[in-house]
């Protein structure tokens, strides 16, 4: 799937708000909170009240004051004490219009802020609900990180927000506890990469709860991008879409823990034109690295704790098709269901008609081409942008998660695909084996 979250690192140089009273606090007596979260496409979408109103936000180590976006008339959110503003981040676009808002009540489970700032982008193309396949509405990030050391379970899907100095590491021996350096707002932490068969080369990278990728890294005159790679779209920031070459690296160690060939990306670095100062980082490590451990940050003493969890030995997601898929609006599909009875309660959409009680027509999302890999198996079979799936291998895909059918578009190398799609209201079928360049 289109690596949309590195869209979500967004580095903005707008003046910064003022942080005296803003802060997220727990109930009294308590010394941490629990948060159940959503891992989708390696990215973390936890529920935020914001003024009241339920929303879903991308917890991003790699922004710093929280940011709506995607906010439609439904939604209904009141924001307080309001002024326009123009915004950067990466991209090689122009400023865009923004809103910045003070003294807004965000309330965390039982963690809450009564004083928050927040930034508004009333830009309807920032919207990355349909390539995630579920409704996200905003990012947040340090002001969480700099209250609380944020125990993060990747494994059971749980967030413990723990007031500083409560947290104590167990079982000490299975855990690697390294320096995290604290600059203006982002986490930085030293690895290793081996890669184009050189030795390990010492890297700083930033740490991106916020990015469904990887790695990124930055060509430079140490850095290189190995011989095997290809073209691609990597993600949208604020700035604009973001390009660059998709390739792999021999290992990335953190600490003690190696990672083997894994997935890399060298960003064009005109996306960086409006960051003002990148410091001395190599670059980034995002979800698809951070899922394999549970990780507690604790930016207070500057260190994290890493330990590994069930997903450490996953081999890394390549797109073996070169298919990405987004939702697209809505469709309805019909269904014969016999006899079924009157209030049967399986549901395959969220609006449903029965037909003489045997027919259902279910209205469902509608999943769409949305990119092609130029050389790819499916541009060589001829899918199009803008083909609307409906069946996998023959199974329809209506009644399957956006996450699932990128799944099942990208098994395993050699693995035959048959695709029924629809086409200037034709349904068509096509076939294609599953490749990895990278082989």
């Amino acid at each position: 799937m289109r690596k949309i979250a590195t869209l979500f690192i967004l580095l903005l140089l707008c003046s910064a708000f003022s942080a005296i009273g803003q802060n997220f606090e727990l109930p009294n007596g308590q010394d941490f909170q629990k948060v159940k979260f959503k891992l989708v496409n390696n990215l973390i979408v936890m529920p935020i009240e914001v003024n009241g109103t339920e929303l879903s936000f991308i917890l991003d180590s790699g922004v710093g004051k929280p940011i709506l976006f995607n906010v439609s008339d439904k939604d209904s959110i009141q924001i307080n004490n309001v002024s326009e503003i123009a915004i950067r981040g990466l991209g090689e676009s122009e400023p865009i219009k923004a809103l910045s808002s003070k003294k807004n009540f965000f309330k965390i489970g039982e963690v809450k802020n009564a004083n928050q700032d927040l930034f508004v982008v009333m830009d309807k193309s920032l919207n990355f609900s349909p390539s995630l396949g579920i409704p996200v509405h905003g990012i947040i990030g340090y002001e969480l990180f700099r209250d609380f050391v944020v125990d993060i379970n990747y494994g059971k899907q749980l967030i413990k927000f723990y007031a500083p100095g409560s947290y104590k590491i167990k079982n000490k021996k299975k855990v690697e506890i390294l320096p995290l350096k604290i600059r203006k707002k982002k986490a930085y932490v030293d690895a290793k990469v081996h890669i184009n068969g050189k030795d390990d080369l010492q890297v700083r990278m930033l740490v991106d709860t916020g990015s469904s990728d990887a790695i990124w890294l930055f060509e430079d005159k140490n850095i290189g991008v190995p011989e095997k790679n290809y073209d691609d779209f990597l993600g949208k920031g604020l700035g604009g879409s973001i390009f660059g070459k998709r390739t792999k690296v021999n290992s990335i160690s953190i600490g003690n823990f190696s990672l083997e060939d894994a997935k890399a990306a060298f960003p064009n670095m005109k996306t960086f034109n409006n960051i003002k100062n990148l410091g001395n980082r190599n670059g980034s490590i995002g979800g698809e690295v951070l899922k394999r451990f549970n990780i507690v940050f604790d930016y207070k003493n500057e260190k994290i704790i890493l330990r590994k969890n069930g997903n450490f030995n996953i081999p890394f997601h390549y797109n073996l098709s070169g298919i990405e898929l987004q939702h697209d609006g809505v469709r309805y599909v019909s269904e014969y269901i016999g006899s079924a009875k009157k209030g049967s309660s399986d549901t395959f959409g969220n609006v449903q008609i029965l037909i003489e009680n045997s027919t259902r027509l279910s209205l469902v999302p509608e999943i769409v081409v949305s990119a092609i890999r130029a050389g790819s198996p499916a541009e060589s079979a001829g899918l199009q942008e803008g083909d609307v799936i409906l069946a996998v291998n023959g199974k329809r895909v209506y009644s399957y998660k956006l996450q699932e059918i990128m799944q099942m578009l990208n098994q395993k190398e050699g693995k035959r695909i048959r695709l029924l799609i629809e086409r200037y209201n034709q349904d068509v079928l096509f076939s294609f084996v599953l490749k990895n360049i990278f082989k």
